[in-house]
């Protein structure tokens, strides 16, 4: 899959809330917290949800102390259970499918963001065995999207997964050990491996780190202003309030929009070409 596909691919993993039925706002709940302001219990509609799924306060969502609102990121899962699952059948006309429809909702969101990890791997020059594995886990995914609610309800989702963590923890290696090869001064591979690590506020301004894996490590308001962080594998890790300004993660591998949209960066972050800038940076 080329760089122009992968785009392509990518753009389809969208979420457009025109055409979703306000299910982050009702089938998810809210905690009182730093990203919340009300306890909020799933499947119950959110105050600020009007009539036609739009939110009341969306231009103010972190003046009103919705900061979790502006993170949360669905990867096209909301309309395509609002449009292709539920035939565009909305929970306030058919309250009967709202229980359903909001338990679906949260399983289309987890197979989307593996579509989404399965695409950007298969934009990597991989060896032809990982690709065919790629392409038979991308089609299985994509037939999965497909099929009846109930269904969906009944998949084992930690099984269905694990056959695709092994491939992108292969992949992983495979693209930061040929990153690493051509580095002027590379370190030993386990100077790179910092995966599940707790790097929880740690100085690391203007540091090379290229390459590292940072596979579900904790980052949560580590200073990585002007960082270098091309071909690192961010996938799982926790980014929280870190700050990102400067730092460069052009060719970061399995970030997410969450992830970005969670951080801290400004205008001089160079990120990844499918995620977009959050707009309270510019803030």
């Amino acid at each position: 899959m080329n760089h122009e596909t992968a785009q392509n691919s990518r753009k389809r993993l969208t979420a457009d809330c025109s055409k979703c039925f306000g299910l982050c706002c009702t089938a998810l709940n809210m905690i009182v917290s730093s990203d919340f302001p009300i306890n909020k219990a799933a499947g119950t509609p959110c105050d600020h949800l009007q009539s036609n799924y739009a939110c009341r306060i969306h231009r103010n969502l972190r003046e009103k102390g919705f900061k979790g609102c502006t993170v949360y990121d669905c990867l096209g899962a909301g309309q395509f259970v609002s449009q292709i699952t539920f035939k565009g059948q909305n929970w306030r006309d058919h309250p009967k499918l709202g229980t359903i429809m909001f338990q679906v909702f949260p399983v289309m969101e987890q197979i989307h963001e593996m579509i989404a990890y399965t695409v950007e791997a298969l934009s990597y020059d991989l060896p032809h065995a990982l690709t065919d594995k790629l392409c038979s886990q991308l089609k299985k995914l994509r037939d999965i999207t497909k099929c009846e609610a109930e269904y969906l309800l009944s998949l084992d989702l930690v099984k269905l997964r694990a056959p695709l963590n092994e491939l992108l923890t292969k992949i992983s290696a495979s693209v930061r050990a040929n990153y690493i090869e051509k580095l002027p001064t590379p370190k030993s591979y386990e100077e790179y491996d910092h995966g599940g690590s707790d790097w929880i506020g740690k100085q690391l301004s203007g540091k090379d780190l290229r390459a590292f894996h940072f596979r579900g490590a904790y980052l949560i308001a580590a200073d990585l202003r002007h960082a270098d962080l091309r071909a690192v594998d961010f996938i799982g890790a926790d980014l929280r309030d870190a700050d990102l300004s400067g730092a460069n993660l052009m060719t970061s591998m399995f970030l997410t929009q969450m992830q970005i949209n969670s951080a801290k960066g400004n205008m001089k972050t160079i990120l990844p070409f499918y995620i977009k800038r959050p707009l309270h940076w510019s803030h």
